[in-house]
C-alpha cells in the first residue's frame, strides 16, 4: 500500500510505520480537527468512547515522559497514574514535541522520539475497535485495542477517574 503524499508529513511518518509494522488500516483526515476526543468522535461517526486520546505527564523522578492512552469517554485519574509510575507532572507542549514527537492534538501512540512509559486504559479493551491520533490534530486510524497493545507493548492499567458513591447519594 502507498503511503499518501496529501497526508501532512507527521501523518505521513505515521503512515509509514503503521505500513512497516503490517497493519492494514490507512491513516484518515478528520475533516476538522481532532483535537478533543468529541471532536475526533463527530467526523468519525463513532463513540466518543471509542477514541483513545493520548495524554502525556512527565514523571518527577528522572523528567521521562509518561503517556496515558484512555478512553475518550474517561478522564485520567492522575493519582492513579503516579501509583504505577510514580509521582508525575504536567507536560507542556514543548515537553511533549521533544520526549514524544508531536504537538499536542495530534500525539500517536507509536513513534515516539524518545523511549516513554505508557499505560493503556484497561476501559479500551471493552471495545472492538479504537481509534487513535496518527501524528497531526486532523489524523487518526483505527485499531483494535489487542492491536495497540501489541504495537506498544504497554500494560493495561485502570488509569481511569471513577466517581464513587456512596450509600446512593
Amino acid at each position: 500500500m502507498e503511503i499518501d503524499k496529501q497526508l501532512p508529513e507527521s501523518a505521513q511518518r505515521v503512515a509509514q510505520l503503521l505500513q512497516n509494522m503490517g497493519h492494514d488500516k490507512p491513516v484518515v483526515m478528520l475533516p476538522a480537527s481532532g483535537k478533543t476526543s468529541a471532536e475526533a468522535a463527530a467526523g468519525l461517526g463513532c463513540a466518543v468512547a471509542e477514541i483513545a486520546k493520548s495524554i502525556v505527564f512527565r514523571r518527577l523522578s528522572d523528567d521521562a515522559a509518561v503517556m496515558v492512552i484512555a478512553s475518550g469517554a474517561n478522564r485520567v485519574d492522575e493519582a492513579k497514574v503516579a501509583a504505577i509510575v510514580g509521582p508525575i507532572g504536567k507536560a507542556d507542549a514543548k515537553f511533549v514535541r521533544q520526549r514524544i514527537g508531536y504537538a499536542i492534538g495530534g500525539v500517536c501512540p507509536i513513534g515516539h522520539a524518545e523511549k516513554s512509559h505508557i499505560l493503556i486504559d484497561s476501559d479500551l479493551l471493552l471495545l472492538p475497535s479504537i481509534w487513535v491520533a496518527a501524528g497531526h490534530p486532523h489524523a487518526v486510524f483505527n485499531l483494535t485495542p489487542t492491536q495497540l497493545q501489541a504495537m506498544t507493548a504497554a500494560p493495561v492499567a485502570e488509569v481511569a477517574l471513577r466517581s464513587v458513591v456512596q450509600d446512593g447519594h
